[in-house]
């Protein structure tokens, strides 16, 4: 069976994700050649997609995947053909049966983590280890509200934040999805209208709020979070799976309590191969001690990445979602 990558020719709905035979790239120097065993399906791939996050077109899609290297280019150390590693950023373009890509990009994988473990968790267990860590500086005893608590970051949140001695109060869309975040681990776990969310939160914390909100979907919890926060509490607005937040008013965060807000990504947390490689290494250990596992809700053909688009924006799915090439 030939080759191929999955491809945008313009932006718009699922229906614009189209398959494009490829050929094999030789790697130029500093890059590898990839034969890739599974890909990881995300929410910012539906960004891209639908032109929130604009790009050049055409353009692939997808950030992140495992596999086994196939060949390297001049001047790479530390990778030879039939490594096992994993990625996650860079250029979208992880839909795809074999890839050529820059070296530092790439993360070794130990033998204790799976192809299909790294592909579900590289991207959204990265983004856990910033957002925890050098992000919100999370601590243990402090009270932490998530959303979308059993979606593909906000499951490994959950417990993660649990296996460190955070209270961990979660929020999903449905009785099934809180559910879930309890088995995680979850102290409580909410379905309530986002409109009544605060007012459970206070109840929850003699009236203090939360020290961290840890919010992926953006416009419809907007104000659902500010209300829950504590005094000087830090608001960390990552995704935007509902939409775009609207525009903050500065004199609402000093109402709210001197509140801290940053909408981080990535990208800026993992900028080296060191610093990509730490948070890799800090995922690989809560995976590997068993405080996070890394449920893989669903899995879909690649030629089938409109089909998994469809299921991720209808909020149909649990855990991880996996392209399979």
């Amino acid at each position: 069976m030939s080759d191929f990558r999955m491809i945008i020719r313009a932006h718009g709905g699922p229906e614009r994700i189209e398959r494009e035979e490829i050929g094999s790239t030789p790697p130029k120097v500093g890059e590898v050649r990839l034969r890739q065993t599974a890909i990881g399906l995300n929410f910012i791939d539906t960004y891209h997609r639908t032109g929130l996050y604009p790009m050049t077109l055409p353009s692939g899609l997808g950030a992140e995947a495992a596999g086994v290297v196939e060949a390297v280019g001049d001047g790479v150390e530390g990778l030879k053909a039939g490594d096992r590693v994993a990625y996650a950023g860079g250029a979208p373009g992880s839909y795809a049966t074999v890839r050529t890509l820059a070296a530092d990009l790439l993360v070794p994988l130990p033998d204790t983590i799976d192809d299909r473990t790294a592909a579900a968790a590289m991207l959204k267990g990265m983004t856990a280890a910033y957002l925890i860590g050098p992000c919100a500086k999370i601590e243990a005893g402090q009270t932490v509200l998530v959303h979308a608590a059993a979606g593909g970051v906000g499951s490994i949140l959950v417990q993660w934040l649990a296996a460190i001695g955070v209270t961990v109060i979660a929020h999903a869309g449905s009785e099934e999805k809180a559910a879930i975040a309890t088995r995680l681990g979850a102290h409580h776990a909410l379905s309530c209208p986002m409109d009544d969310l605060a007012a459970r939160i206070r109840e929850l914390t003699d009236g203090r709020g939360v020290e961290a909100v840890l919010d992926g979907v953006g416009k419809a919890s907007w104000e659902a979070s500010l209300a829950s926060m504590a005094t000087r509490g830090i608001l960390v607005t990552y995704g935007n799976a509902s939409g775009p937040v609207p525009p903050v008013d500065a004199l609402a965060l000093s109402q709210a309590g001197s509140i801290f807000v940053t909408r981080p990504t990535l990208a800026h947390y993992a900028r080296t191969a060191q610093e990509r490689r730490a948070l890799a290494a800090a995922l690989f250990d809560r995976i590997v001690s068993g405080a996070v596992a890394i449920p893989i809700g669903q899995t879909f053909a690649l030629a089938d990445a409109g089909e998994a688009h469809r299921a991720l924006e209808s909020r149909s799915t649990t855990g991880s979602t996996l392209l399979l090439p």
